[in-house]
């Protein structure tokens, strides 16, 4: 069984950073992509990046430059580093992992965190 747990989440002002993490148990399975989700209210999940087994990473292109994606696998830990955010960040922010390759589309993820919400004044 899966679960993921975020952190890290708080209230920021522009400009400033924010790491959140995400403690993955269970077995997802030999190969599998670990990613971030964002959903601001009224709006659709978005994906915000993502990493899978072989290293490979990819970003939106609102948070290229600003925000990275990694791991920690001896401590079964996913962080996103947060860098000059934007109240356009604002958002609750979900650790999302599927079997097999990264997708784009949150509905082909089955397993997902709590969220942690982030708030950029």
């Amino acid at each position: 069984h899966v679960q993921l747990v975020e952190s890290g989440g708080g209230s920021v002002q522009a400009g400033g950073s924010l790491r959140l993490s995400c403690a993955v148990s269970g077995s997802i399975g030999d190969r599998w992509c670990l990613a971030w989700f964002r959903q601001a209210p009224g709006k659709d999940r978005e994906g915000v990046a993502a990493i899978d087994t072989d290293g490979t990473t990819n970003y939106a292109n609102s948070v290229k430059g600003r925000f990275a994606i990694s791991l920690d696998n001896a401590k079964r830990m996913m962080y996103l580093q947060m860098n000059s955010l934007k109240p356009d960040d604002t958002a609750m922010y979900y650790c999302a992992a599927r079997r097999g390759s990264c997708a784009s589309d949150s509905r082909d993820y089955n397993f997902w965190g709590q969220g942690t919400q982030v708030t950029v004044s």
